[in-house]
């Protein structure tokens, strides 16, 4: 343990936990680091492996921030701090992002937020793809005058941060909740699916669309990397669920991955593999939000730099389209084509254009910040539109019992 981990002196009457499993959720492994703490991870380890096997550091990057990662436990404390190492991502030349934001909620319902300070840097230039690290302090996040009756709190950790838990200090003791039997609802998606320009990973639009229907979020949403890995798809067959969802496009078309006939086949391997291990739970397919400047022109999509903020645009020549390059409105058709093929023999297959989330009318009232991702207001509007489609009667979701 380095000299940086010592904490604070603190009054006698401050209560350290050991931070196990059983106080965390939505993590599919939880890597006990050097330092004695708990690095959350949101894919298992033969999948990490997989990914780092390619020498892309997206993958890796994207499942080591914990969106949808919380700590539960039940309390009478009135205050709680939690030392957290973060590793926070800058790009050079541009002014560092907020800090990743801390929800607290208390018996269901929001009751603060705040950040963590200190932290590892890792600054990357997107010009020649390079990386830095620049090593920093552990930080603390700390919520004060909490009610001091027993109560059931969770702290979401932030989806824009590699998280590594260190110590959980309270002013009473803490109990680990056990899984109230409610319904897992486990989302596959890309950086959208994550939280990105949300306020929170607790104000993602999954995060939301599972607090309507009742049910608990494991989200697999995975930055820059929604693009049919094998790997992923081994990951949601092997993980207890009882709903599912993948939404599928945006990366493949973003990052110029696939041509149409390699498209069909991949999609139609990564569903195989996900029934595989759920063959009879209800499995939605989402196709990708309204996203003006790809709608019709093929990727890549790159950031460029500009007035100090990121901005992404499309590069690819409409044209190609016609020789197999994807667009938005292609990946749609393609997948609208897939799963009505597929669901003659699986009824528990379903569809969802995603442009009933986010659709051309959004576009005009809410504009896409940086051309890709949807600001808060429009995550809100899209868990809201997600939770009515899938978790009320008649929907995919809805509950059946």
């Amino acid at each position: 343990m380095d000299d940086s981990y010592a904490p604070a002196t603190r009054s006698p009457g401050w209560i350290t936990t050991p931070l196990t499993g059983g106080l965390v959720r939505g993590a599919l492994d939880l890597e006990r680091t050097a330092r004695g703490g708990l690095l959350p991870h949101r894919l298992p380890a033969q999948a990490r492996a997989r990914a780092r096997s390619g020498g892309d550091e997206e993958v890796a990057q994207a499942e080591s921030q914990p969106s949808g990662v919380r700590l539960v436990f039940r309390t009478r404390a009135t205050a709680v701090e939690l030392d957290v190492r973060r590793t926070v991502l800058e790009y050079r030349g541009v002014p560092p992002r907020p800090d990743g934001a801390y929800d607290l909620y208390v018996d269901g319902e929001p009751a603060g937020r705040s950040t963590a300070s200190g932290g590892d840097r890792l600054i990357l230039d997107l010009g020649d793809g390079s990386r830095e690290t620049v090593p920093g302090p552990v930080g603390t996040v700390r919520f004060a005058g909490l009610a001091g009756r027993e109560k059931t709190v969770e702290v979401w950790l932030p989806y824009t941060e590699t998280t590594e838990l260190l110590r959980l200090r309270t002013d009473a003791p803490v109990t680990a909740v056990a899984p109230d039997g409610r319904r897992v609802w486990l989302h596959h998606g890309s950086s959208i699916s994550q939280g990105a320009a949300a306020d929170s990973a607790a104000t993602a639009w999954p995060a939301l669309a599972a607090a309507s229907g009742g049910v608990e979020l494991v989200n697999l949403g995975l930055g820059g990397s929604a693009v049919l890995d094998p790997f992923t798809a081994r990951a949601l067959r092997d993980t207890p669920a009882d709903l599912v969802s993948v939404k599928i496009g945006i990366n493949i078309v973003n990052r110029d991955l696939m041509r149409l006939r390699a498209f069909g086949p991949a999609v139609h391997g990564f569903l195989d593999t996900v029934r595989e291990g759920h063959p009879t739970t209800p499995l939605l397919v989402v196709s990708p939000v309204h996203c003006p400047m790809q709608e019709e022109v093929p990727g890549p999509a790159a950031p460029e730099i500009g007035d100090g903020k990121v901005e992404f645009q499309a590069l690819g020549d409409p044209a190609e389209v016609a020789l197999g390059k994807l667009n938005l409105r292609v990946v749609r058709e393609e997948l609208a084509r897939i799963v009505a093929e597929r669901a003659a023999e699986d009824p528990e297959l379903f569809y969802l254009d995603g442009r009933e989330l986010y659709g051309e009318a959004d576009a005009a009232g809410l504009p896409l910040p940086d051309g890709l991702h949807p600001g808060p207001a429009a995550h809100r509007r899209m868990g809201e539109r997600f939770g009515a489609f899938a978790f009320e009667p008649g929907g995919p979701f809805a509950d059946r019992a």
